[in-house]
């Protein structure tokens, strides 16, 4: 750890930022968004520029725009034979460069046919999606009001994506459950990206990705292309940037929440372009805590996070690409230190939860020809969990140990890829994708037995291959078609899926299109569910669970997306998805894999079978104002149905199904000071969302046996929460320097400002013998300040 903060105090005053003027730059690479070959000749326009203001770009595509003061820019990018683009809304602060990697298509029409043109706004970087996608950037992730600089919570303000959670950032997207989400960084796939995580889950309170890292990146709700496997609900595909190739910079910023962060960047050989990004944060919530904010527990959690990415930069093998992620976390909840809005806590034990994750992986990039290409990334990652729990005398007072759960999960991972631009019309992908897990789980307990119930004890490898070939074909400038294949196997029960995607989109003119899309997607049981044991009668175990097949899903989805004047956005889909092969128990009941994330117990159901369905299906509505003149806008609106069929074959709500969501955000921009160079901004966001159903508890049954007990099967999932309702504002002034590269930011960002209260759960009381009503966490202020230089 010394050396890491050597390294960063190094960064930090090395190339301070003394600066000749009070300008910034704006560069980047333009290259083929297909075949990743570099574009000379490029001209990228600054509009409304007065004089007009521009350049082309070099033999490497390369081009810098210098002499930029601090504000908005839209840049015009063209190059004859390729559809023009405007790059929308590009941020320039005086403490930092910015850095723009620019991906041009190629025309399919004549050069004397009309030549189209569009925003990268409304576009994805994966080229393959058809529908059902959406690309957001660092500087959106930070902007929103409410969004604790986390791109799951930022996510939740799109369109069929509903989190209404305060305490955690498990993101429900048309109606699946959190687990059916796919987490991939810079090519490689990730259990799960979060602190205080545990296996099965894909959320967390804290996410561990640190925003100030992240490039702009996709978000993929439904029939995703054919490259992405393993998953039923959506995809994030993240990527980290690279660190600043020209110059040193730097970035210290403290919250109130995240803690001190710090991050420096700068070139490491400036002939070839390699660079290094290191970025290191340490949160102190028990500041936060004795500031009176509520976070939603008594106890104090603690955790600390590293990212780093080294480039190679250009060199006769290609180009390298080092990268990782790491975090710890820790947190302890005793019976005496509870009040009534602890969300987690137990009055009558102690519980003690530690979690440590981890990603290192290694990214090759070689070129075959100028149209072709092969990546590839091979890596492992490594989350491990432990939690321990111990029963209270009420008598005298002594501790008594029940329960014991260690989690150790390492995953090798190699993701490589062909890629190739056949010619302006056809393009293939083709890909194969490894994963090795080493799987280390221990789970038991003896809560209501004197003696020890081994519910896990594994320690063992297995692996899950995947294959895919993709192919978009232009058919002319206005019709794309892309068509897919996706197989995997999981060697563990020998387990197979071979999975269609298909989608089509129609540009009806240069302002508007319609699309539509289908998948078929498989994905594997969490871990915890494969290894569950039952304990029988004669003292063996059963371990029945092993031979479950995937969990798979159709997915269709239609929709149509409208410019209708400039900066404004609509966009409308409509899906339906059929979910087969769902594990449920053999014995007939309400019980369904469909459910799980709806709590964050470990799995504890034996003997299920893969024969049962669900459906889901809704309309979502996009009304979005790009950021221009000032100010922006967002609407996003969802009503949406989500259904299951159990072992019983009785159709009942999910536990996921809220039936509605929208979101409203807004925000306003205010150039301040005599030069404009200073802004102050106000972002307000307001979520509603439906409550979800539950199983409600058993209070006679419960006090009883002084332990909560759910009603049963006629009951399951039947009560609703209350509607979740949520409002946020948040306001924060950025001073750019005149005299030097520095620029000051900071924000006050207050979440639930009516403090109203929204339901968490309701569970029983085993002090009081009642059901109470535990609600989420109320007015919640948020402080961070930020420095860059």
């Amino acid at each position: 750890m010394k050396k890491l903060y050597f390294i960063l105090f190094i960064g930090l005053i090395t190339q301070s930022g003394f600066a000749q003027n009070a300008t910034q730059t704006i560069r980047g690479t333009v290259s083929d968004k297909q075949s990743q070959f570099p574009l000379p000749g490029v001209n990228i326009i600054v509009i409304n520029s007065d004089p007009l203001k521009g350049i082309t770009s070099d033999q490497d595509g390369k081009f810098k725009l210098t002499g930029m003061a601090p504000g908005r820019y839209d840049l015009k990018v063209n190059y004859i034979g390729y559809k023009e683009i405007i790059l929308p809304n590009v941020v320039v602060n005086i403490g930092k460069e910015t850095v723009l990697e620019v991906g041009i298509e190629e025309n399919i029409s004549s050069l004397n046919e009309v030549v189209v043109s569009g925003t990268k706004k409304n576009e994805t970087n994966n080229e393959m999606v058809s529908v059902s996608g959406r690309s957001f950037s660092m500087e959106e992730v930070n902007r929103y009001a409410g969004g604790r600089s986390d791109p799951s919570r930022l996510a939740a303000n799109f369109a069929g994506v509903s989190s209404p959670d305060d305490s955690r950032n498990d993101i429900v997207i048309r109606g699946n459950s959190p687990t059916g989400v796919l987490w991939r960084i810079e090519g490689l796939n990730i259990p799960n990206p979060n602190h205080f995580s545990t296996v099965g889950t894909t959320g967390g309170p804290v996410s561990a990705i640190n925003t100030n890292v992240l490039k702009n990146s996709d978000f993929f709700t439904s029939a995703f292309p054919s490259e992405y496997g393993n998953a039923n609900a959506g995809v994030f595909d993240l990527g980290f940037r690279n660190g600043n190739s020209e110059r040193y910079e730097n970035t210290i910023q403290i919250g109130a929440l995240t803690g001190l962060e710090a991050m420096t960047e700068g070139p490491i050989n400036k002939d070839n372009g390699s660079s290094y990004l290191i970025a290191y944060r340490y949160a102190f919530t028990g500041v936060a805590q004795s500031m009176g904010i509520n976070v939603g527990t008594t106890a104090t959690p603690f955790y600390q996070d590293i990212s780093f990415k080294f480039n190679s930069g250009n060199t006769k093998l290609g180009k390298f690409t080092l990268f990782g992620l790491g975090g710890k976390s820790n947190i302890t909840f005793k019976h005496d230190d509870v009040d009534s809005t602890d969300l987690f806590a137990d009055p009558t034990s102690d519980s003690y939860f530690m979690s440590d994750l981890g990603l290192v992986g290694l990214k090759h990039f070689i070129r075959v020809c100028e149209k072709s290409y092969v990546s590839t990334v091979i890596g492992s990652s490594y989350a491990a969990s432990y939690f321990n729990q111990d029963t209270v005398s009420k008598s005298d007072n002594l501790a008594t140990r029940i329960l014991e759960n260690k989690t150790t999960r390492v995953h090798y991972n190699m993701n490589t890829s062909y890629n190739s631009k056949i010619n302006s019309r056809l393009f293939v992908k083709v890909g194969v994708i490894a994963e090795i897990m080493n799987l280390d789980l221990m789970y038991r307990n003896r809560r209501y037995t004197p003696t020890w119930n081994e519910i896990w004890d594994f320690n063992d490898y297995t692996q899950l291959y995947q294959t895919y070939g993709h192919v978009k074909y232009n058919i002319n400038d206005k019709l794309t078609l892309n068509l897919g294949m996706h197989g995997q196997f999981l060697a563990l029960n020998n387990t197979t899926s071979m999975e269609p995607r298909a989608g089509i989109k129609y540009q009806l003119n240069q302002k508007s299109s319609i699309n539509a899309g289908y998948g078929l997607h498989s994905q594997m049981q969490p871990t915890d569910v494969y290894f569950y044991r039952a304990l029988n009668a004669d003292g063996t175990y059963d371990q029945s669970n092993k031979d479950l097949g995937f969990t798979k899903s159709h997915h269709f989805v239609i929709g149509y997306d409208v410019l209708p004047v400039k900066d404004w956005r609509i966009k409308s889909e409509v899906y339906y998805q059929m979910l087969f092969n769902v594990p449920v128990t053999e014995k007939e009941s309400s019980f369904s894999m469909l459910n799980t994330g709806a709590s964050f117990a470990p799995n504890e159901q034996g003997h299920l079978k893969n024969e049962g369905t669900g459906t889901n299906y809704g309309a979502e509505l996009t009304i979005e104002k790009f950021f221009s003149k000032g100010y922006y806008g967002l609407i996003t609106g969802t009503i949406y149905e989500s259904k299951y069929k159990g072992s019983d074959h009785v159709e009942r709500n999910t536990a996921f199904n809220g039936k509605f969501v929208y979101n409203v955000l807004i925000g306003k921009e205010f150039k301040i000071g005599k030069e404009k160079r200073n802004a102050l901004t106000i972002d307000v966001k307001m979520t509603q969302a439906g409550g979800r159903y539950y199983t409600p508890v058993d209070l006679a049954a419960s006090q009883m046996v002084k332990q909560q007990v759910l009603m049963g099967d006629d009951y399951a999932f039947t009560s609703r929460n209350p509607d979740f309702f949520r409002l946020d504002v948040k306001t924060g002034y950025t001073f750019n320097s005149k005299k030097r590269k520095l620029s000051h930011s900071v924000f006050f960002d207050i979440q639930n400002v009516t403090n109203n209260k929204n339901v968490f759960a309701q569970r029983y009381n085993p002090i009081t013998n009642k059901i109470n009503t535990a609600y989420q966490i109320g007015l919640f202020p948020n402080f961070v300040y930020k420095v860059q230089f």
